[in-house]
């Protein structure tokens, strides 16, 4: 699957206070005192979360049934009051929906669509196949329920149709630069063990002309090495413009492994010409989820003294 041509993409309505949030769980259960906690937060920020009764289902790891959890998320887009959908959390199970969704409704209906981890596979699959932009952020049951979790800068620009704005890196942030240079494209990506999930099968990510973003959890130095690999042997890198690498926690082998993850990743994409970032906290986080939009306009500029991602057109339509 190819990525959409930009201008054919549909930018959702822009989130406001007030606005009706619908909560869906289309991967696995999750802790109800966290997703309590998480919806007390979208109220303090002045929105008006909503969720169906079974959202609490369980079938072993899963929130519910395939079936439930299909109908949820498209009953969520349909829904005429919710203005935006926020994943519960991720943990597995996303990747069961996607041959049971009717993207022609879901794109008849483009609202905001914010998640990440196991949610890659639906976030990439609504860009490429309904055309939509989405959003690679923070989650209820997750970031949500942390006092420390969400970026909030990030979050108003991206949902609330900021026209052109930043996001600068620079001494102190944790971000570095690992290859220098500038690069404009689409940006793009997820979860990295998600991304090369989708490999062979008709949800196939699309890369040519990305910034592309990368990120994962708990994943020992080799696996990250031989996901990327595996990305690189199916071509997938071949006309990414940039790369920005997440925080990557717990991404070691031992705490006396004697190399960095980010001497593995210069291993593999070190030599494609093109530059390269890494540590920027979207996703799997130790704190302040960046959302980043999915699917617009970037710059990536990596410097020697930081690093700048500015997202060159609104995500949302005001």
């Amino acid at each position: 699957m190819s990525n959409a041509k930009q201008t054919e993409r549909i930018k959702p309505p822009a989130l406001k206070k007030g606005d009706t949030v619908g909560i869906v769980a289309p991967a696995s259960y999750f802790p109800r005192e966290d997703f309590e906690a998480g919806c007390e937060s979208l109220r303090q920020m002045g929105y008006n979360p909503v969720f169906c009764d079974s959202i609490f289902d369980r079938d072993l790891y899963f929130a519910g049934s395939v079936e439930r959890r299909a109908h949820e998320l498209e009953e969520m887009f349909e829904r005429p009051d919710v203005k935006a959908i926020v994943c519960a959390r991720g943990g597995y199970g996303a990747n069961y929906l996607l041959s049971s969704l009717d993207v022609k409704k879901i794109a008849a209906h483009p609202k905001i669509f914010v998640g990440y981890s196991d949610l890659t596979s639906l976030l990439t699959y609504l860009c490429d196949a309904a055309g939509i932009v989405i959003f690679h952020g923070p989650m209820v049951a997750k970031d949500f329920a942390k006092s420390d979790g969400v970026d909030s800068a990030s979050w108003q620009a991206a949902v609330g149709g900021a026209s052109r704005w930043p996001l600068d890196f620079g001494p102190g942030s944790g971000v570095q630069s690992l290859v220098q240079g500038s690069a404009e494209g689409v940006l793009y990506g997820g979860c990295l063990s998600m991304l090369v999930a989708s490999l062979g099968t008709p949800y196939e990510i699309g890369t040519q002309g990305t910034i592309l973003f990368i990120e994962d959890v708990a994943a020992k130095p080799f696996q990250i090495d031989r996901m990327l690999m595996h990305l690189k042997l199916a071509g997938k890198l071949n006309g990414v413009r940039g790369f920005i690498f997440g925080e990557m926690v717990g991404c070691t082998q031992s705490p006396t492994q004697g190399y960095t993850l980010e001497e593995v990743v210069m291993r593999v994409v070190g030599n494609l010409g093109v530059p390269i970032a890494y540590g920027v906290h979207s996703g799997h986080v130790s704190k302040g989820n960046i959302t980043l939009p999915i699917g617009v306009s970037a710059l990536l500029n990596v410097g020697g003294s930081g690093v700048a991602l500015e997202i060159l057109e609104p995500a949302t339509m005001s």
